[in-house]
């Protein structure tokens, strides 16, 4: 059980930044319905690409939570999708800065408002295993990030960063619980098949380490209360 700030309505959990960040140039289209629905969302170098995403699924990155802590909201969050692409002023590596500026644009463009509210849900714990984490450490370079149709790619990333991603993918959220430090080039992929890997097993692959129901309590804010 969590204690997680959710959201009712439209509202979300999030982390207010004190200054308003917005992208520069945005480009917004409706999605296909004659290709794949669900390309993910790339962000590095101050830009953020979406391909042909439902509006839930933006917000989820946004606002980094799972699909289980947006309350409400019009059908067509669910089913609508589209096409993003944006530029901030300045290049950023930083995925909260772009986050930011996602919301933003939601709120612009589509007249998204939230509001946030705690309430005890379930979670997941990301921890390391028995024999130990299989992780490639990053050489540096371009920060960047994509996820979605059964992969996660993140270079130049940390466990807390991952483990917000791997909130995205699944029914619940993701506290990191490794104690593992530093920066990463992580890439899993799975299917949703009877017969091919789930997002577990793949998780298993490079051993960050298990990933188990537990349990945490977070103040109004969203931190951890211990």
């Amino acid at each position: 059980i969590f204690m997680l700030r959710a959201m009712t309505g439209l509202a979300v959990a999030s982390a207010l930044f004190a200054q308003t960040a917005r992208f520069e140039v945005a480009s917004i289209r409706p999605g296909r319905t004659d290709q794949p629905r669900g390309g993910g969302l790339t962000t590095g170098n101050g830009k953020l690409l979406v391909e042909n995403e439902t509006l839930k699924r933006c917000m989820m990155g946004a606002f980094s939570v799972g699909p289980n802590q947006i309350v409400g909201g019009p059908p067509w969050l669910e089913t609508d999708t589209f096409y993003i692409s944006a530029k901030a002023e300045e290049p950023t590596d930083d995925d909260a800065v772009i986050m930011t500026m996602l919301r933003e644009l939601m709120k612009d463009r589509f007249k998204l408002e939230s509001h946030r509210e705690s309430r005890t849900i379930q979670a997941y714990v990301l921890g390391v295993a028995k024999n130990g984490p299989k992780l490639q450490k990053s050489a540096g370079g371009e920060w960047t990030t994509q996820w979605g149709r059964g992969r996660i790619t993140s270079k130049v990333t940390t466990m807390d960063h991952f483990a917000e991603v791997l909130s995205r993918m699944l029914d619940f959220p993701v506290v990191n619980e490794t104690g593992i430090d530093g920066v990463f080039d992580l890439k899993i992929e799975w299917t949703n098949a009877d017969t091919g890997p789930s997002i577990f097993t793949a998780l298993h692959k490079i051993n960050p380490g298990t990933i188990n129901p537990g349990t945490i309590d977070t103040d109004k804010d969203g931190r951890r209360s211990d």
